[in-house]
C-alpha cells in the first residue's frame, strides 16, 4: 500500500519494524466470503487506548489471573492488538481474521515479532469467520475494534452464550469504537462493567489523525478519544 493510496505510518510501526498503519474501508476487504458486506474498516487501534483499557480490566477484579486468559483478538486485522496483547502474561494470543490478505500481514508481523525475540507466549493468526472459530478452553478475554456489523456481532454474540453457557465469569469482552453496543445489551447473560471514553496519548493522537488526513475519500475522522466497554459473561438474564 502506498501514500497515494492512503498509506500513512504509524510511529508504532517505525519504532518496532511492523507494518500495523493505514485505513482501508470495508468495501475494499473483498475476500469472497458472505460476511464481506459486514466487514466495517481496517484501522490499527491506538496503543495508549489499548493498554489504558486493559489496564481499566485488570482493575475489574476478572475471575482468574491475567496468564490464565486467553486473548482473543475477533477481526485481527494486520495484527496490532495481537502484538501489544504480547506484552502482557497471557496464556496465549489468538487472532481471527475474515480476510486473507490482511491476515498474511498480521502472521509477517508475528514473525517479526518472533525473530526479535518478543514471543513470550504461543500466538496465532487464524485466517477464517469468527463465526466458525473455535474458542479454548478456560477463561478468555475478547477483543473487539468494531470489526463488523450489527448482523454478524448479533450471531457471534449467541455463540459465545453457548459456548460459554456453563463457564460463568470465563468470558470478558474488550469493545473499543463500540457501535454495537446494543447488541450486547440486548444479549442475555452479559454484564457491563465499564462504558465511557479512553483517551489517545498526544503522539497517537497527532499520528492518527494524519493518517485520517491522508484518505483518498476523506470518509472517516478521528477523534482524541475512543469510546469503549468492557463487559462480563455471567450467564444471567
Amino acid at each position: 500500500m502506498s501514500k497515494k493510496e492512503g498509506y500513512t505510518p504509524h510511529p508504532f510501526d517505525a519504532e518496532n519494524g511492523v507494518q500495523t498503519s493505514g485505513l482501508i474501508p470495508g468495501r475494499y476487504l473483498k475476500s469472497g466470503h458472505k460476511h464481506d458486506r459486514h466487514s466495517t474498516a481496517y484501522f490499527g487501534v491506538s496503543p495508549s487506548v489499548f493498554r489504558a483499557l486493559l489496564r481499566r480490566w485488570k482493575r475489574t477484579n476478572p475471575a482468574a489471573r491475567v496468564k490464565d486468559f486467553a486473548f482473543i483478538d475477533v477481526g485481527a486485522g494486520m495484527g496490532r492488538a495481537m502484538l501489544l496483547a504480547g506484552e502482557h502474561s497471557f496464556r496465549q494470543v489468538i487472532g481471527i481474521e475474515l480476510n486473507p490478505i490482511l491476515a498474511r500481514a498480521a502472521q509477517r508481523n508475528l514473525a517479526i515479532w518472533k525473530e526479535a525475540g518478543r514471543v513470550r507466549v504461543p500466538m496465532q493468526i487464524v485466517c477464517g469467520d469468527a463465526l466458525d472459530a473455535g474458542f479454548p478452553d478456560g477463561p478468555c478475554l475478547v477483543f473487539f475494534f468494531n470489526p463488523f456489523g450489527a448482523s454478524v456481532m448479533r450471531r457471534l454474540l449467541k455463540r459465545l452464550a453457548v459456548v460459554f453457557a456453563d463457564r460463568p465469569g470465563q468470558l470478558d469482552i474488550l469493545y473499543v469504537n463500540n457501535e454495537q453496543e446494543l447488541a450486547i445489551e440486548r444479549q442475555r447473560g452479559f454484564t457491563r462493567l465499564f462504558h465511557g471514553k479512553e483517551r489517545r496519548s498526544r503522539a497517537d493522537a497527532i499520528a492518527d489523525h494524519r493518517i485520517m488526513a491522508n484518505q483518498p475519500d476523506g470518509e472517516y475522522a478521528a477523534a482524541n478519544y475512543e469510546d469503549c466497554s468492557i463487559w462480563r459473561w455471567d450467564g444471567q438474564s
